[in-house]
């Protein structure tokens, strides 16, 4: 049988990846990732990512905020610009929780068959 407890915490850790997985289910913003994360460290600003997309400067801005909304993006200012870098590790921390209690759960599913 399964705790009744567990169930609550792992609806909970699931209830905070939400902002991550809705983020993270467009391409756009998919690439948007991959295009900071070859930035490296010192981020990447919006001309830079447009110049990369066949997006426009608002649509990129508008998935900017999204991904800098759910965590997974921070900006940071430089003079008159704003670059973007990654910020993943809590997301993937949360995420890694959710994915650990589910397996957790589904042992306990096939433990009691």
């Amino acid at each position: 049988m399964i705790d009744k407890a567990e169930i609550k915490k792992t609806l909970k850790t699931l209830n905070s990846c939400v902002p991550f997985f809705i983020a993270m289910s467009d391409e756009y913003r998919q690439q948007l990732i991959m295009d900071i994360a070859e930035a490296g460290k010192e981020g990447i600003n919006v001309s830079n990512l447009s110049a990369k997309s066949k997006l426009s400067r608002p649509a990129i801005s508008h998935h900017l905020k999204v991904l800098k909304d759910s965590g997974l993006i921070k900006p940071l200012k430089v003079g008159t610009q704003i670059f973007y870098q990654l910020n993943l590790s809590e997301n993937f921390k949360t995420v890694s929780e959710l994915i650990d209690s589910m397996e957790n759960i589904l042992k306990k599913i096939n433990e009691s068959k």
